[in-house]
């Protein structure tokens, strides 16, 4: 359940960074509980610690809200 709202929320763009952390956690946790194939379970967690790195898109609630972050190197 934790994970489906985390997901929606990763869907909407909204609390981008919290709702990656949150998957990540979840699945995770899945993979320490579970005992069939976990990397499915590795490769969710690992795109919700990238997504929670990366941040929101040009097109999400949270650039909306909180103006577009831009990295220049």
């Amino acid at each position: 359940m934790t994970a489906a709202a985390a997901g929606l929320l990763l869907l909407l763009g909204l609390w981008t960074p919290l709702a990656g952390i949150i998957v990540a956690i979840s699945e995770l946790a899945m993979v320490i509980s579970h005992r069939a194939d976990p990397w499915i379970c590795i490769v969710l967690a690992a795109l919700g610690t990238t997504l929670a790195m990366i941040g929101p898109g040009a097109w999400s609630i949270d650039a909306r809200l909180f103006g577009r972050k831009e990295v220049r190197i």
